[in-house]
């Protein structure tokens, strides 16, 4: 069988469902993505094609997955709920561009999944687990071609958010000091099964060619957690175990200005300062 003929061989995603007994599980942050309209615009958005490697998190019933493939793009699946493997397997059978991976994305070494081809990543992500996937691509020692990812709706929010915006906090400077970031979805809850509280959001990461070298990025993560985390105070207070109003001044900040109205570049001038002092 062609690639190209892969689906017609296969039940929808409702009757495959039903075939197998299979239903979203709660504390894997498990909402299924059906709507075939909304699975083939994420699949554009991305800007994938036949030459491409994707690695895809979560499929779950592979509503995502099968748009993916539609693109003659090559997808590995990182799977963590068993119960899918079944209905998995039966797509990969239809499609031989398919490679699964059973276990946890967290755990998951990138480079050595894709032998070191670049690769994108592309996923619907469980609610539960989204932001730990995303600051491990940003900050780790792989970096994806690009990131196209669904997050609930706050999420996506806070990753775009510029300084003075509410939304913006420590995820939106780690993120920006990445990569570029614009939302380019917004997905109702009525597109999943079982419908979230929560509306989502598909954003789409492009990481920056002068990314910040591990150290200055560990430094930016110590700097933003201590900042962000006491947020409501000023500098001076909020960093005061790292060098407070004099580590403020020598990054050229007021002291006295809180962390929400700093920019992305205030963030990594403090991450230099406190690296000129160790």
């Amino acid at each position: 069988m062609s690639d190209e003929g892969f689906a017609a061989a296969l039940p929808t995603l409702r009757e495959a469902l039903e075939a197998h007994g299979l239903w979203a599980k709660k504390a894997f942050g498990q909402h299924f993505l059906l709507d075939l309209n909304v699975t083939r615009k994420i699949a554009r958005l991305a800007q994938v094609g036949a030459a491409d490697l994707v690695i895809e998190v979560g499929p779950g019933p592979g509503g995502l997955t099968r748009a993916l493939l539609e693109t003659g793009a090559r997808v590995i699946a990182v799977e963590k709920d068993e119960r899918f493997r079944p209905l998995l397997d039966e797509v990969a059978a239809a499609c031989p561009r398919l490679e699964l991976v059973f276990g946890d994305a967290l755990q998951v070494d990138e480079a050595a999944l894709t032998d070191g081809q670049p690769a994108h990543l592309i996923s619907n992500l469980p609610y539960n687990v989204g932001t730990p996937l995303l600051i491990k691509w940003l900050t780790g020692p792989w970096t994806p071609q690009s990131l196209t990812l669904m997050f609930q709706r706050e999420v996506a929010d806070r990753i775009t958010a510029p300084a003075g915006d509410d939304a913006y906090g420590r995820l939106s400077v780690i993120v920006q000091a990445t990569c570029t970031a614009r939302r380019v979805l917004d997905a109702p809850a009525r597109a999943f099964t079982p419908p979230p509280k929560v509306d989502s959001a598909v954003v789409r990461l492009e990481p920056r060619a002068e990314r910040p070298e591990p150290r200055r990025l560990d430094a930016l993560q110590a700097i933003t957690a201590a900042a962000f985390g006491q947020r409501r105070k000023m500098l001076r207070a909020s960093l005061k175990a790292l060098g407070g109003e004099a580590l403020a001044r020598e990054a050229g900040l007021d002291p006295q200005a809180r962390a929400e109205v700093i920019p992305v570049e205030g963030f990594l001038a403090l991450a230099d300062a406190w690296l000129a002092r160790r």
